[in-house]
């Protein structure tokens, strides 16, 4: 399993975007400082307001700009329509452009930018390749 916590400026918001996007929400592990996304059985995002993630860094870091890409965040999809799908959902709830589809033929990659500007690669490789 996998957990992936990620500072936001709007829980809320974030909430939104990311349901819009198909995820569930666990609310056992979600208040008004964070919420606890289920993107699958084994991978969970926890976005957490920017005073709420400080609290779990040592004393004197602070978390950095998301804008600036500290980190690019990837998931699989079952289907190039998948992909397709994914990258649309996200741009229209609010999320961002971040490069360009691409299409290899046996894998296909699309990307997007949640509202703070967290990078979400998403892509599709034909199994038959095996590469």
């Amino acid at each position: 399993m996998i957990f992936v916590n990620l500072p936001v400026s709007d829980v809320a918001a974030s909430r939104a975007f990311y349901t819009s996007l198909g995820f569930s929400v666990n609310e056992q592990f979600s208040d008004d400082s964070s919420v606890s996304v289920v993107v699958s059985d084994t991978i969970f995002l926890q976005l957490l307001s920017t005073g709420r993630f400080a609290a779990f860094l040592p004393e004197g870091r602070q978390a950095g700009d998301p804008r600036q890409t500290s980190a690019m965040h990837a998931l699989s999809c079952d289907s190039r329509e998948e992909v397709d799908a994914l990258v649309q959902k996200a741009l229209a709830a609010g999320g961002g452009t971040w490069r360009p589809a691409e299409d290899h033929g046996y894998m296909v990659g699309g990307s997007f930018t949640d509202p703070d500007g967290h990078v979400w690669e998403v892509m599709w490789m034909d199994p038959a390749q095996g590469r």
